[in-house]
């Protein structure tokens, strides 16, 4: 039987109240494709709650944010500012910091067709902040069958090294087990990625689009 059918336990982009989990306006989507995407397949099919994402610009989530910063719906997310955003292309660090940057950058990764390097990272972070051993358990577990068995179609690029260590702390499960693994998936997505997300269309429409502070209002 699945873990997750069993313990019934929910990936934590879809329960972290704090990680905004929202897609982007269709006409930034039509950008970021215009901004550079890749052609290469899609792993990121498959079936179950948290595989129900797509890649056409017309998918919209359950109970998630419009990400349209307006008041026509019922979200509370606020509107990053300017100058907020343009801190997003001083370092990695402080877009991958940042909730709505975060947010961004997920669905410029969903759009490259590597969208599973942003949720292995989150469900890493929600790992470390578990204390329960038996939710440990169910975690990692969770992770190891979604990000780092070769069978899922999710499954991310980690040498040879990093997952002989991950195999052999599955046996006693840890929140920190996946701190090698996680950094090299944070670095990939530093060094490939968030390159062409800084010179996409889509960040520079969100610089062009997003609020001034008060003081230049």
């Amino acid at each position: 039987m699945c873990l997750r059918r069993r313990s019934g336990y929910r990936p934590p982009d879809l329960i972290h109240a704090e990680i905004y989990a929202g897609p982007i306006p269709a006409e930034r989507v039509g950008e970021l494709v215009m901004g550079g995407g890749r052609s290469e397949a899609s792993p990121l099919s498959g079936t179950g709650e948290r595989r129900s994402f797509t890649t056409t610009q017309n998918s919209q989530r359950p109970n998630a944010c419009c990400f349209c910063w307006c008041c026509c719906c019922s979200c509370s997310c606020t509107k990053p500012s300017v100058e907020e955003i343009m801190l997003w292309s001083q370092s990695f660090d402080k877009l991958m910091r940042n909730p709505a940057g975060r947010n961004v950058f997920r669905e410029f990764l969903r759009m490259e067709y590597s969208e599973e390097n942003m949720l292995f990272w989150l469900a890493c972070e929600d790992l470390k902040q578990e204390l329960n051993k038996s939710a440990i358990e169910d975690k990692a577990r969770f992770i190891f069958e979604d990000y780092i068995s070769v069978l899922s179609p999710k499954e991310v690029s980690l040498d040879a090294r990093v997952r002989e260590v991950i195999n052999k702390k599955m046996r006693d499960p840890t929140p920190h087990m996946f701190e090698d693994a996680q950094l090299q998936i944070y670095t990939l997505m530093h060094r490939d990625s968030y390159p062409r997300f800084i010179s996409s269309n889509v960040y520079k429409s969100l610089i062009n689009g997003g609020s001034r502070t008060s003081s230049e209002s």
